[in-house]
């Protein structure tokens, strides 16, 4: 299984000419398209991926998610403090922990996500195989698979989401990340045994937005009427108020975003999103208060920033996702051996 972080099935589909590979599997049946999870970020996503359950089942809502019991936003992909569990955080168990019973599990994925807070909340079980480099990657999925002949070997590739964040979609660097995936699993391809099935699919799409489209809300006041945290991620903004902010606060506050962009963004209260099921169809206990009281969704190429609380590097990414759009939203799932 080849989890590729940040391949869209709207950008397979652009630069498939620059993919023989991959065009290829496109064909084969069984392929098809999916629809991740919202929001469309890696931490939610890939937690679903390896539980097989919604955020509003698993917990995992957001980039940057609200402790709602100790009132603090914790980024789910690194900086967890160290009184908040990441079991206790995601209790549910992983598809790989319940695999693990029956045969043998593996994930191979580089030496730093052997021990995250966000393998050990979503994607704990089985053995963590390191290997840093694509050609390390490919190598040790191979050894893998040929030392252990009953086994689910899950293989996590993030290059090409390094790349879009960093210069974008239209850039040359992504462009030779995704000549670079395709080549490796087209090594994978020819190394495996005839009767191993080898699918990949991924987290989310990703979009550009241009220097002009990245904004600092924090210089609009109006837009934070009552918040006393801001969370998510910038194309999808989640916004908790003070305990003691007021309705029409609220509706103020709400009202000032519906203004200030228009049709560029969808306007949701915390129950209308829950409510129409984004979170999935259930939301488990004590989850909902981790979702926004307001959620701002982005439905142009824009990204919104707290720049009083991203990190200095932060509105240079060129490469975005979180929000609804089918950009970010359609995956592939594809069967690379027959």
């Amino acid at each position: 299984m080849v989890l590729v972080d940040g391949l869209g099935a709207r950008l397979l589909k652009r630069f498939a000419s620059y993919a023989p590979t991959l065009r290829a599997a496109q064909q084969a049946p069984g392929s098809t398209q999916l629809d991740t999870v919202f929001p469309t970020t890696t931490a939610a996503a890939l937690t679903s991926f390896a539980t097989g359950v919604a955020p509003g089942e698993h917990g995992i809502v957001a980039y940057d998610s609200f402790d709602p019991t100790q009132r603090r936003v914790v980024n789910q992909l690194g900086g967890w403090p160290g009184d908040l569990e990441p079991e206790a955080w995601q209790p549910l168990p992983t598809v790989f922990e319940r695999l693990v019973q029956r045969r043998g599990v593996f994930t191979v994925s580089r030496p730093k996500f052997r021990h995250s807070a966000l393998t050990r909340a979503g994607l704990r079980g089985g053995t963590f195989v390191e290997a840093t480099t694509p050609g390390a990657r490919v190598r040790s999925t191979l050894e893998t698979l040929r030392a252990n002949k009953d086994a689910l070997v899950y293989l996590y590739w993030d290059d090409l989401d390094k790349a879009g964040h960093a210069h974008g979609v239209d850039s040359q660097a992504w462009l030779h990340a995704f000549e670079e995936l395709d080549s490796s699993m087209r090594r994978l391809v020819a190394g495996v045994s005839p009767n191993t099935l080898v699918v990949l699919t991924a987290d989310h799409g990703m979009v550009d937005v241009a220097p002009s489209g990245r904004l600092d809300y924090a210089l609009e006041p109006e837009l934070l009427g009552g918040v006393e945290f801001t969370a998510g991620e910038p194309r999808g903004v989640q916004l908790h108020f003070e305990p003691g902010a007021s309705e029409a606060t609220r509706a103020a506050t709400a009202a000032a975003w519906r203004e200030r962009f228009g049709e560029r963004v969808w306007v949701l209260t915390r129950a209308e999103a829950i409510g129409a099921g984004l979170f999935g169809p259930r939301v488990r206990e004590g989850v909902a208060e981790r979702v926004g009281d307001l959620l701002i969704l982005a439905r142009e190429d824009i990204a919104l920033y707290d720049a009083r609380r991203a990190g200095p590097n932060a509105m240079s990414m060129v490469g975005q996702h979180g929000s609804l759009t089918a950009v970010e939203r359609r995956i592939p799932f594809l069967r690379l051996t027959s």
